[in-house]
Protein backbone atom coordinates (compact mmCIF):
# COMPACT_ATOMS: atom_id res chain seq x y z
CA UNK A 1 0.00 0.00 0.00
CA UNK A 2 1.48 3.24 -1.22
CA UNK A 3 0.36 6.31 1.09
CA UNK A 4 -0.23 9.69 -1.79
CA UNK A 5 -0.45 13.17 -0.84
CA UNK A 6 -1.98 15.11 -3.87
CA UNK A 7 -1.57 19.06 -3.79
CA UNK A 8 -3.98 20.33 -5.66
CA UNK A 9 -6.45 18.17 -5.14
CA UNK A 10 -9.57 20.17 -6.44
CA UNK A 11 -7.90 21.20 -9.68
CA UNK A 12 -7.99 19.02 -12.93
CA UNK A 13 -5.07 17.28 -12.03
CA UNK A 14 -5.92 16.43 -8.75
CA UNK A 15 -9.46 15.18 -9.49
CA UNK A 16 -8.36 12.96 -12.68
CA UNK A 17 -5.41 11.33 -9.73
CA UNK A 18 -7.88 10.61 -7.64
CA UNK A 19 -10.41 9.16 -10.32
CA UNK A 20 -7.09 6.92 -11.15
CA UNK A 21 -6.85 5.93 -7.05
CA UNK A 22 -10.04 5.11 -6.89
CA UNK A 23 -9.73 2.32 -9.40
CA UNK A 24 -7.16 0.50 -7.04
CA UNK A 25 -7.85 0.71 -3.51
CA UNK A 26 -5.69 -2.29 -2.82
CA UNK A 27 -2.59 -0.52 -3.99
CA UNK A 28 -3.24 3.21 -2.69
CA UNK A 29 -4.17 5.41 -0.08
CA UNK A 30 -4.76 9.05 -0.02
CA UNK A 31 -2.86 10.21 3.46
CA UNK A 32 -3.49 14.03 2.37
CA UNK A 33 -5.16 16.34 0.11
CA UNK A 34 -4.37 19.98 -0.23
CA UNK A 35 -6.68 22.71 -2.13
CA UNK A 36 -6.60 26.58 -2.56
CA UNK A 37 -10.34 27.74 -1.86
CA UNK A 38 -12.67 24.96 -2.91
CA UNK A 39 -14.30 23.92 0.12
CA UNK A 40 -17.49 22.03 -1.48
CA UNK A 41 -14.93 19.83 -3.97
CA UNK A 42 -12.29 19.02 -0.82
CA UNK A 43 -15.01 17.95 1.48
CA UNK A 44 -16.55 16.03 -1.14
CA UNK A 45 -13.13 14.18 -1.57
CA UNK A 46 -12.61 13.62 2.21
CA UNK A 47 -16.21 11.96 2.50
CA UNK A 48 -14.50 9.56 -0.72
CA UNK A 49 -11.32 8.84 0.83
CA UNK A 50 -11.39 9.53 3.99
CA UNK A 51 -7.55 11.12 4.53
CA UNK A 52 -5.58 11.84 7.53
CA UNK A 53 -5.17 15.58 6.68
CA UNK A 54 -7.31 18.54 4.75
CA UNK A 55 -5.56 21.58 3.94
CA UNK A 56 -6.32 24.92 2.75
CA UNK A 57 -4.93 28.25 2.33
CA UNK A 58 -6.63 30.50 4.28
CA UNK A 59 -7.89 29.80 7.70
CA UNK A 60 -11.48 30.89 7.18
CA UNK A 61 -11.78 28.21 4.12
CA UNK A 62 -9.90 25.63 6.79
CA UNK A 63 -12.75 26.49 9.45
CA UNK A 64 -15.60 26.22 6.85
CA UNK A 65 -14.04 23.13 5.79
CA UNK A 66 -14.01 21.64 9.55
CA UNK A 67 -17.41 22.66 10.23
CA UNK A 68 -18.51 20.55 7.13
CA UNK A 69 -16.24 17.77 8.20
CA UNK A 70 -17.75 17.94 11.79
CA UNK A 71 -21.20 17.93 10.48
CA UNK A 72 -20.41 14.80 8.95
CA UNK A 73 -18.86 12.92 11.89
CA UNK A 74 -14.97 12.50 10.09
CA UNK A 75 -12.49 13.03 12.19
CA UNK A 76 -9.88 14.74 9.66
CA UNK A 77 -7.39 17.32 10.68
CA UNK A 78 -7.61 20.28 8.92
CA UNK A 79 -4.82 22.82 8.44
CA UNK A 80 -3.90 26.11 6.70
CA UNK A 81 -1.33 28.14 5.00
CA UNK A 82 2.15 27.90 3.05
CA UNK A 83 3.84 26.02 5.71
CA UNK A 84 0.77 23.31 6.14
CA UNK A 85 1.14 22.60 2.46
CA UNK A 86 5.42 21.77 3.12
CA UNK A 87 4.74 19.51 5.92
CA UNK A 88 2.59 17.54 4.23
CA UNK A 89 4.39 16.95 1.20
CA UNK A 90 7.50 15.71 3.57
CA UNK A 91 5.30 13.71 5.58
CA UNK A 92 7.31 10.50 6.91
CA UNK A 93 3.99 8.78 6.37
CA UNK A 94 3.92 9.82 2.56
CA UNK A 95 5.16 7.75 0.16
CA UNK A 96 3.84 9.73 -3.62
CA UNK A 97 3.09 13.06 -3.66
CA UNK A 98 1.45 14.32 -6.50
CA UNK A 99 2.90 18.25 -7.17
CA UNK A 100 -0.26 19.54 -9.08
CA UNK A 101 -0.85 22.94 -8.03
CA UNK A 102 -0.59 25.48 -10.53
CA UNK A 103 1.48 28.32 -10.57
CA UNK A 104 4.93 29.52 -8.12
CA UNK A 105 3.08 28.33 -5.17
CA UNK A 106 3.19 24.99 -5.70
CA UNK A 107 7.13 25.50 -5.62
CA UNK A 108 8.20 25.29 -2.15
CA UNK A 109 5.73 22.32 -1.35
CA UNK A 110 7.25 20.79 -4.59
CA UNK A 111 10.78 21.23 -3.53
CA UNK A 112 10.02 19.84 0.18
CA UNK A 113 8.97 16.69 -1.37
CA UNK A 114 12.15 16.85 -2.99
CA UNK A 115 14.35 17.03 -0.37
CA UNK A 116 12.27 14.69 1.94
CA UNK A 117 13.11 11.77 -0.91
CA UNK A 118 9.82 11.20 -2.49
CA UNK A 119 8.30 9.71 -5.32
CA UNK A 120 7.14 13.18 -6.49
CA UNK A 121 4.88 13.14 -9.50
CA UNK A 122 5.43 16.37 -11.38
CA UNK A 123 2.75 18.27 -12.90
CA UNK A 124 3.81 22.00 -11.39
CA UNK A 125 5.82 23.17 -14.38
CA UNK A 126 6.10 26.06 -12.69
CA UNK A 127 8.88 24.49 -10.27
CA UNK A 128 11.24 23.97 -12.78
CA UNK A 129 10.97 26.97 -14.61
CA UNK A 130 11.41 28.94 -12.10
CA UNK A 131 13.81 27.63 -9.86
CA UNK A 132 15.28 25.00 -12.70
CA UNK A 133 19.40 24.66 -11.47
CA UNK A 134 18.30 24.94 -7.94
CA UNK A 135 15.44 22.00 -8.22
CA UNK A 136 17.16 19.65 -10.07
CA UNK A 137 20.32 20.43 -7.56
CA UNK A 138 18.25 19.31 -5.03
CA UNK A 139 16.85 16.77 -6.87
CA UNK A 140 20.95 15.57 -7.22
CA UNK A 141 21.59 15.18 -3.25
CA UNK A 142 17.97 13.44 -2.32
CA UNK A 143 16.84 9.94 -3.06
CA UNK A 144 14.05 11.38 -4.46
CA UNK A 145 12.03 9.95 -7.45
CA UNK A 146 10.71 12.37 -10.19
CA UNK A 147 8.51 11.58 -12.94
CA UNK A 148 6.98 14.41 -15.18
CA UNK A 149 2.88 14.01 -15.43
CA UNK A 150 2.48 16.51 -18.63
CA UNK A 151 0.98 14.55 -21.35
CA UNK A 152 4.53 16.06 -23.11
CA UNK A 153 6.86 15.56 -20.36
CA UNK A 154 5.50 11.86 -19.69
CA UNK A 155 5.81 11.08 -23.61
CA UNK A 156 9.21 11.45 -24.03
CA UNK A 157 9.92 10.01 -20.02
CA UNK A 158 8.35 6.82 -21.84
CA UNK A 159 10.30 7.08 -24.94
CA UNK A 160 13.85 7.24 -22.90
CA UNK A 161 16.26 4.26 -22.83
CA UNK A 162 15.29 3.07 -19.80
CA UNK A 163 18.45 3.53 -18.22
CA UNK A 164 17.77 6.97 -18.33
CA UNK A 165 14.61 6.77 -16.74
CA UNK A 166 16.03 6.87 -13.31
CA UNK A 167 18.47 10.29 -14.60
CA UNK A 168 15.81 12.74 -14.40
CA UNK A 169 17.26 15.65 -14.31
CA UNK A 170 20.63 14.39 -15.17
CA UNK A 171 19.97 12.53 -18.66
CA UNK A 172 23.08 11.72 -20.79
CA UNK A 173 20.62 12.17 -23.96
CA UNK A 174 23.50 12.43 -26.68
CA UNK A 175 25.47 9.14 -25.37
CA UNK A 176 22.38 7.94 -25.45
CA UNK A 177 21.94 8.27 -29.12
CA UNK A 178 19.18 10.29 -28.80
CA UNK A 179 19.12 13.78 -31.51
CA UNK A 180 16.18 16.22 -30.60
CA UNK A 181 13.09 16.33 -28.34
CA UNK A 182 10.23 16.76 -30.12
CA UNK A 183 7.32 18.67 -28.15
CA UNK A 184 4.17 18.38 -29.73
CA UNK A 185 0.91 21.07 -29.21
CA UNK A 186 -2.83 21.31 -30.59
CA UNK A 187 -2.27 24.86 -31.27
CA UNK A 188 -5.57 25.80 -28.84
CA UNK A 189 -8.74 27.10 -30.45
CA UNK A 190 -7.50 29.83 -32.35
CA UNK A 191 -4.46 27.79 -34.72
CA UNK A 192 -6.96 28.77 -37.93
CA UNK A 193 -8.50 31.91 -36.40
CA UNK A 194 -8.21 35.34 -38.21
CA UNK A 195 -5.04 37.05 -37.01
CA UNK A 196 -7.00 40.31 -37.43
CA UNK A 197 -9.48 39.15 -35.18
CA UNK A 198 -7.20 38.51 -31.95
CA UNK A 199 -8.20 41.48 -29.90
CA UNK A 200 -11.55 40.59 -30.01
CA UNK A 201 -10.72 37.04 -28.01
CA UNK A 202 -12.92 36.57 -24.75
CA UNK A 203 -11.90 34.89 -22.09
CA UNK A 204 -15.06 32.24 -22.77
CA UNK A 205 -13.48 31.43 -26.37
CA UNK A 206 -10.09 30.73 -24.85
CA UNK A 207 -10.99 28.49 -22.49
CA UNK A 208 -12.94 26.41 -24.85
CA UNK A 209 -9.61 23.71 -25.40
CA UNK A 210 -10.42 21.52 -28.57
CA UNK A 211 -8.69 18.32 -27.67
CA UNK A 212 -8.02 18.73 -23.12
CA UNK A 213 -10.12 19.90 -20.43
CA UNK A 214 -8.19 21.84 -18.31
CA UNK A 215 -8.70 24.83 -15.33
CA UNK A 216 -9.10 28.12 -16.72
CA UNK A 217 -5.52 29.51 -16.29
CA UNK A 218 -3.79 26.23 -18.48
CA UNK A 219 -6.62 26.43 -21.01
CA UNK A 220 -5.47 30.12 -21.77
CA UNK A 221 -1.60 29.45 -21.60
CA UNK A 222 -2.82 26.56 -24.53
CA UNK A 223 -4.73 29.39 -26.68
CA UNK A 224 -1.59 31.90 -26.42
CA UNK A 225 0.60 28.67 -26.56
CA UNK A 226 2.67 30.38 -23.52
CA UNK A 227 1.87 26.51 -21.80
CA UNK A 228 4.08 24.70 -24.75
CA UNK A 229 6.99 27.62 -23.94
CA UNK A 230 7.05 26.31 -19.95
CA UNK A 231 7.35 23.04 -20.94
CA UNK A 232 9.98 23.87 -23.69
CA UNK A 233 11.84 25.23 -20.43
CA UNK A 234 10.49 22.27 -18.50
CA UNK A 235 12.13 19.57 -21.11
CA UNK A 236 15.07 21.48 -20.74
CA UNK A 237 15.82 20.94 -17.08
CA UNK A 238 14.37 17.60 -16.83
CA UNK A 239 15.76 16.18 -19.89
CA UNK A 240 19.09 18.41 -19.46
CA UNK A 241 19.06 19.11 -22.64
CA UNK A 242 19.62 22.87 -24.46
CA UNK A 243 17.43 24.69 -26.48
CA UNK A 244 18.19 23.56 -29.44
CA UNK A 245 17.99 19.97 -28.72
CA UNK A 246 13.96 20.82 -28.40
CA UNK A 247 11.51 21.05 -31.22
CA UNK A 248 8.03 22.53 -31.12
CA UNK A 249 5.62 20.99 -33.47
CA UNK A 250 1.93 21.96 -33.92
CA UNK A 251 -0.04 18.73 -33.55
CA UNK A 252 -3.94 19.61 -34.13
CA UNK A 253 -5.42 15.89 -33.23
CA UNK A 254 -3.78 15.46 -29.77
CA UNK A 255 -2.77 11.86 -30.09
CA UNK A 256 0.94 12.15 -30.87
CA UNK A 257 1.99 13.56 -27.53
CA UNK A 258 5.25 14.17 -27.81
CA UNK A 259 8.23 12.38 -29.41
CA UNK A 260 12.32 11.52 -29.29
CA UNK A 261 14.49 11.22 -32.49
CA UNK A 262 17.42 8.94 -32.45
CA UNK A 263 20.84 9.68 -34.25
CA UNK A 264 19.80 6.73 -36.69
CA UNK A 265 17.05 8.24 -38.23
CA UNK A 266 14.50 6.70 -35.76
CA UNK A 267 11.72 8.30 -33.75
CA UNK A 268 9.80 6.70 -30.95
CA UNK A 269 6.14 8.56 -30.42
CA UNK A 270 3.99 8.17 -27.30
CA UNK A 271 0.17 7.87 -28.54
CA UNK A 272 -3.08 8.18 -26.99
CA UNK A 273 -6.61 9.42 -26.11
CA UNK A 274 -5.79 12.88 -24.50
CA UNK A 275 -6.88 12.09 -21.49
CA UNK A 276 -4.18 12.80 -18.29
CA UNK A 277 -5.36 9.71 -16.67
CA UNK A 278 -2.73 8.15 -18.60
CA UNK A 279 0.20 9.79 -17.38
CA UNK A 280 -0.87 10.06 -14.17
CA UNK A 281 -1.50 5.90 -14.30
CA UNK A 282 1.83 5.58 -15.74
CA UNK A 283 3.99 7.92 -13.28
CA UNK A 284 1.77 6.40 -10.25
CA UNK A 285 2.68 2.41 -11.11
CA UNK A 286 5.77 3.16 -12.93
CA UNK A 287 7.43 0.50 -13.40
CA UNK A 288 4.49 -1.35 -13.48
CA UNK A 289 1.39 -0.42 -16.20
CA UNK A 290 -1.85 0.17 -13.99
CA UNK A 291 -5.73 0.51 -15.68
CA UNK A 292 -5.90 4.09 -15.53
CA UNK A 293 -9.89 4.21 -16.75
CA UNK A 294 -9.06 5.13 -20.73
CA UNK A 295 -10.39 3.43 -23.79
CA UNK A 296 -7.33 2.81 -25.46
CA UNK A 297 -6.64 4.60 -28.93
CA UNK A 298 -8.62 2.95 -31.77
CA UNK A 299 -6.61 3.60 -35.04
CA UNK A 300 -9.46 2.90 -37.11
CA UNK A 301 -10.80 5.77 -36.04
CA UNK A 302 -7.95 7.97 -36.23
CA UNK A 303 -8.73 10.03 -39.95
CA UNK A 304 -4.97 11.34 -39.87
CA UNK A 305 -2.04 13.11 -38.49
CA UNK A 306 -0.76 16.55 -39.62
CA UNK A 307 1.84 18.88 -38.20
CA UNK A 308 3.13 22.32 -38.62
CA UNK A 309 5.27 24.65 -37.76
CA UNK A 310 4.17 26.69 -34.87
CA UNK A 311 3.72 30.61 -36.12
CA UNK A 312 5.21 33.14 -33.39
CA UNK A 313 3.33 35.77 -34.96
CA UNK A 314 0.43 33.64 -33.90
CA UNK A 315 2.22 32.43 -30.76
CA UNK A 316 4.35 35.04 -29.30
CA UNK A 317 3.89 34.19 -26.47
CA UNK A 318 5.91 30.36 -26.75
CA UNK A 319 8.63 33.26 -28.86
CA UNK A 320 9.25 34.75 -25.54
CA UNK A 321 9.34 31.25 -23.11
CA UNK A 322 12.04 29.64 -25.88
CA UNK A 323 14.10 33.00 -25.60
CA UNK A 324 13.60 33.15 -22.01
CA UNK A 325 15.27 29.46 -21.84
CA UNK A 326 18.51 31.15 -24.01
CA UNK A 327 18.31 33.82 -21.54
CA UNK A 328 18.74 32.58 -17.95
CA UNK A 329 16.39 31.93 -14.91
CA UNK A 330 15.92 35.38 -14.41
CA UNK A 331 14.35 35.65 -16.93
CA UNK A 332 11.76 32.46 -16.85
CA UNK A 333 10.93 33.74 -13.63
CA UNK A 334 9.61 36.79 -14.74
CA UNK A 335 8.01 35.62 -17.26
CA UNK A 336 5.80 32.95 -15.61
CA UNK A 337 5.29 35.41 -12.99
CA UNK A 338 4.18 38.08 -15.34
CA UNK A 339 1.94 35.32 -17.51
CA UNK A 340 0.30 34.40 -13.96
CA UNK A 341 -0.77 38.36 -13.94
CA UNK A 342 -1.63 38.97 -17.23
CA UNK A 343 -3.76 35.52 -17.69
CA UNK A 344 -5.75 36.57 -14.20
CA UNK A 345 -6.48 39.98 -15.92
CA UNK A 346 -7.52 38.71 -19.23
CA UNK A 347 -10.13 36.37 -17.26
CA UNK A 348 -11.27 39.28 -15.45
CA UNK A 349 -11.60 41.48 -18.57
CA UNK A 350 -9.46 43.83 -17.86
CA UNK A 351 -6.73 43.46 -20.48
CA UNK A 352 -7.13 41.96 -24.31
CA UNK A 353 -5.97 38.44 -25.51
CA UNK A 354 -2.75 40.06 -27.57
CA UNK A 355 -2.26 41.83 -23.98
CA UNK A 356 -0.73 38.91 -22.28
CA UNK A 357 1.99 38.76 -24.38
CA UNK A 358 2.55 42.55 -24.09
CA UNK A 359 2.81 42.42 -20.13
CA UNK A 360 5.19 39.14 -20.45
CA UNK A 361 7.51 40.97 -22.75
CA UNK A 362 7.78 44.14 -20.82
CA UNK A 363 8.01 42.37 -17.58
CA UNK A 364 10.34 39.48 -18.58
CA UNK A 365 13.02 41.99 -20.27
CA UNK A 366 12.88 44.21 -17.22
CA UNK A 367 14.04 41.02 -14.78
CA UNK A 368 16.76 39.26 -17.46
CA UNK A 369 19.93 40.86 -15.41
CA UNK A 370 18.84 39.81 -12.70
CA UNK A 371 20.97 36.94 -10.54
CA UNK A 372 19.33 33.64 -9.02
CA UNK A 373 21.62 31.55 -7.30
CA UNK A 374 19.21 30.17 -3.88
CA UNK A 375 15.64 29.67 -3.57
CA UNK A 376 15.25 33.19 -1.99
CA UNK A 377 16.68 34.57 -5.02
CA UNK A 378 13.04 33.37 -6.95
CA UNK A 379 10.79 34.45 -4.67
CA UNK A 380 12.26 38.14 -4.53
CA UNK A 381 12.15 37.96 -8.42
CA UNK A 382 9.27 36.57 -8.78
CA UNK A 383 7.29 39.06 -6.17
CA UNK A 384 9.15 41.65 -8.10
CA UNK A 385 8.26 40.52 -11.11
CA UNK A 386 4.05 40.54 -10.32
CA UNK A 387 4.25 44.10 -8.96
CA UNK A 388 5.92 45.31 -12.49
CA UNK A 389 3.62 42.77 -14.55
CA UNK A 390 0.76 44.83 -12.22
CA UNK A 391 1.83 48.26 -13.38
CA UNK A 392 1.27 47.42 -17.09
CA UNK A 393 -1.53 45.33 -16.67
CA UNK A 394 -2.95 48.37 -15.16
CA UNK A 395 -1.71 51.06 -17.89
CA UNK A 396 -3.27 48.68 -20.48
CA UNK A 397 -6.34 48.69 -18.54
CA UNK A 398 -6.25 52.39 -18.85
CA UNK A 399 -6.15 52.58 -22.02
CA UNK A 400 -8.85 49.91 -23.05
CA UNK A 401 -11.24 51.82 -20.84
CA UNK A 402 -10.46 54.97 -22.94
CA UNK A 403 -10.98 53.10 -26.31
CA UNK A 404 -14.53 51.59 -25.19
Amino acid sequence: MKHVCVLGATGSIGCSTLDVISRHPQQYAIHSLAAHTNVDTLFEQCVAFKPQIAVLVSRQHALQLSDKLAEADLDIEVRHGEQALIDIARDQQVDIVMAAIVGASGLLPTMAAVEAGKKVLLANKESLVTSGQLFIDALATSEAELIPIDSEHNAIYQCLPHTQQDKTGHCTLKQQGISKLILTGSGGPFRTTDLSTFDDITPEQAIAHPNWDMGKKISVDSATMMNKGLEFIEAKWLFNVEPNDIQVLLHPQSTIHSMVQYADGSVLAQMGNPDMRTPIAHALAFPERIDAGVEPLDFLTVKDFTFEAPDFERYPNLKLAIEACGLGQAACTALNAANEVAVDAFLRHRIKFTDIAKVNELTMREFVSYSITQIEDVLSVDKDARQHATTVVESLTVSLEQTQ
